[in-house]
């Protein structure tokens, strides 16, 4: 089967479900786009390593990249190989030095790693030609009309999880300003949010 190369296009609050994100994963040299519904842990672990904030203490994905070092494990790849009944699922592709081998993983787990080994990440182009979507224009815009994703297992809300702050009334500064505190205070699942409305108004 062909496989696609993808790269990350975005990592968004979800405007249709409370406590969790979408993560959007892009056609390289291509306008389809793959949109999953993750997590708030797995969205803050790839987000933290995007941007590279530097927590406190090791993350549960920064633990498997030591580790992994530590017995010359490398992971060469990820693929989205399979969507079934709306739910996607993905395999790592790792290198021992002497054999490879393909694990499966939850899809945001394997790219929250894709993007701490600077590990490819490709799907086949089935899932595309099925779940991809077609944009034009602005990514950003894409993100906020999405209705409908498809998402992780798991990926529900969680009970008690507040739902979205909206920035709107924030100045460039003072977002700024709450985006330092929220990394002093390692709110990264916060800092995610204000890191995405500061790219919104196309502020670094």
């Amino acid at each position: 089967m062909k496989k696609v190369k993808l790269d990350i296009v975005g990592l968004s609050y979800s405007q249709t479900q409370s406590g969790a994100y979408a993560l959007v994963l892009g056609e390289v040299n291509g306008r389809r786009r793959l949109p999953i519904i993750i997590g708030a842990f797995e969205a803050q672990a790839i987000a933290i390593e995007i941007e590279k904030m530097t927590p406190s203490r090791p993350l549960t994905h920064d633990l498997f990249k030591s580790m992994a070092d530590t017995f010359h494990i490398n992971i060469e790849e990820i693929i989205i190989y399979n969507l079934v009944d709306g739910v996607f699922y993905a395999k790592l592709i790792c290198n021992d030095g002497k054999n490879k081998h393909e694990i499966d993983a939850r899809t945001s787990d394997a790219i929250a790693l894709a993007v701490r080994f600077d590990a490819m990440i490709y799907t086949y182009e089935f899932i595309l030609a099925s779940a991809g979507i077609v944009i034009e224009g602005n990514d950003f815009l894409f993100l906020e009309n999405m209705d409908s994703i498809a998402k992780e297992p798991e990926a529900d809300s969680t009970p008690g999880t507040s739902k979205h702050q909206g920035f709107n009334d924030l100045s460039v500064e003072e977002l700024q300003q709450k985006l330092q505190e929220a990394i002093a205070d390692e709110a990264y699942e916060k800092a995610a949010r204000l890191r995405d409305e500061l790219s919104k108004r196309g502020t670094s």
